[in-house]
């Protein structure tokens, strides 16, 4: 009897880690979103649109994952299957945005998405470091642990960009 409790226990003291992890990188993809969004209209970065886009969509993820803690792995699994299709849905908006500026050109401010892509770097690196530790515990925190590892490779390629962008403008010049 006394195992079943403990077991029990430690369940719920997994789960209640979890939770304030989820927390937390729920918050900091929350603000990030609202920043990197406002950086990305100021500095017309559809690289930048497409990673506060993803801020959005993390904090989404995050928010499905607290919302699925404590239900059975059939849920999780199926939260799982939707943090697919919302990843889907911004890499829809992200295409329609492209299509639009191959009609609407414009050259953005590389200052903007170079300064605004590493803080998302920081950001996601804090995040990723976080979930780092409950990356094998179940698909739920595997799934938020692999979309913070992509975000990383996402702020380098805007990053990326932001360099591409300044190599390009003082070449016009």
């Amino acid at each position: 009897m006394s195992s079943c409790c403990e077991n029990n226990c430690a369940i719920n003291a997994l789960r209640e880690t979890q939770r304030r992890t989820l927390q937390i990188v729920l918050a900091i993809n929350g603000v990030m979103f609202l920043v990197i969004a406002v950086a990305a209209l100021y500095g017309g970065s559809t690289a930048l649109l497409a990673d506060s886009l993803d801020n959005l969509g993390d904090a989404v993820t995050y928010g499905l994952s607290l919302y699925v803690i404590s239900r059975s792995t059939a849920a999780k699994a199926r939260v799982a299957l939707l943090k697919g299709g919302l990843i889907f849905l911004a890499a829809c908006v992200v295409a329609a945005q492209i299509v639009y500026r191959l009609f609407v050109p414009g050259t953005p401010l590389f200052e903007v998405m170079g300064a605004f892509s590493l803080l998302g770097l920081v950001a996601n690196s804090i995040c990723l470091f976080l979930l780092w530790r409950h990356r094998h515990e179940d698909i739920n925190m595997r799934s938020v642990w692999e979309c913070s590892r992509n975000d990383i490779a996402s702020n380098l390629s805007v990053f990326v960009a932001a360099r591409s962008s300044l190599v390009y403008r003082f070449r016009l010049a």
